[in-house]
């Protein structure tokens, strides 16, 4: 059986690295898992040629069991579907695709990895959040804090005029949003916790100003932790990065895609940690 992660750019995904450790200790030989470099543009096609044929034979080392996808492909997948559930429309972005059946089957596992990547933590339901950031990982936020029991949030971003897909996902969710800009961000801050969806560094420039926040959740995992990090943890708030996020959406979706029960976290997360350090120490 195959499965792979595909989006661009992808050199960089840990997601090799964590499914196959979880095949090794599930015992699961005959499973392969690859990275694949893919634009909304080449996916329609690419997605076609790995379908499977409905009435096809047994399962065996060339049948594809499923995709992860990363950015730009969580949206742009969702029309190529056969089925998508309902939490990956409400979202509006998938980042799993399952084969079964000869049908393609969408589903975002990005929201359970948010929401047990706060629970690991020890980050108590919050009363308020605000999210930085208005992609496709902003709208997951969105819906683990739904998860979590709250049904608003302010969002802060560079170009409200630019929100549009996100705010959508809010109003899907059932979710009140006030959207500001980032120099309204001390303010906005004043809440219980705070998720940051911005690239690498993008947050750095805002560390002071988030330095007294209870809690932040910052989805960069390389390098971490990040300047804001630093000064959340230095003034005695609870830091969750990305790398457990990571983790667990993929927990998820080797389940999904294997069907099996006793996904190996330990093991997926001595792998992916072995690789952050290996790349911190080939580059430091």
């Amino acid at each position: 059986m195959r499965a792979a992660v595909m989006g661009s750019p992808i050199a960089h995904s840990l997601s090799p690295h964590l499914h196959r450790a979880a095949y090794r200790e599930l015992g699961l030989s005959g499973w392969c898992y690859d990275a694949f470099e893919c634009d909304e543009v080449a996916l329609p096609a690419l997605l076609h040629e790995l379908r499977p044929v409905r009435g096809e034979g047994p399962e065996g080392p060339g049948t594809w069991a499923g995709l992860s996808l990363t950015m730009p492909l969580k949206r742009a997948v969702l029309p190529l579907l056969d089925t998508v559930s309902d939490l990956a429309v409400e979202v509006g972005g998938a980042n799993t695709v399952v084969f079964a059946g000869g049908a393609a089957h969408g589903d975002n596992t990005d929201v359970h990895g948010i929401e047990r990547a706060l629970a690991e933590a020890g980050v108590p339901a919050p009363r308020s959040a605000t999210v930085l950031g208005g992609g496709a990982t902003a709208c997951s936020a969105l819906a683990a804090l739904r998860g979590l029991g709250l049904y608003e949030a302010t969002l802060v971003v560079r170009d409200p005029a630019r929100a549009g897909e996100t705010m959508g996902a809010a109003e899907r969710l059932g979710v009140a949003l006030a959207v500001q800009t980032f120099d309204k961000l001390a303010a906005a801050a004043q809440v219980d916790l705070v998720v940051s969806t911005l690239p690498g560094g993008a947050a750095d420039v805002f560390a002071d100003r988030l330095a007294g926040v209870p809690a932040l959740f910052d989805v960069v995992y390389s390098p971490w932790p990040t300047r804001a990090a630093a000064a959340v943890e230095s003034a005695g708030g609870i830091v969750v990065g990305g790398f457990a996020m990571l983790l667990h959406q993929a927990v998820r979706q080797v389940e999904l895609m294997t069907g099996r029960a006793d996904v190996p976290v330990a093991a997926m997360r001595a792998a992916g940690e072995a690789e952050i350090l290996r790349r911190a120490t080939r580059t430091g």
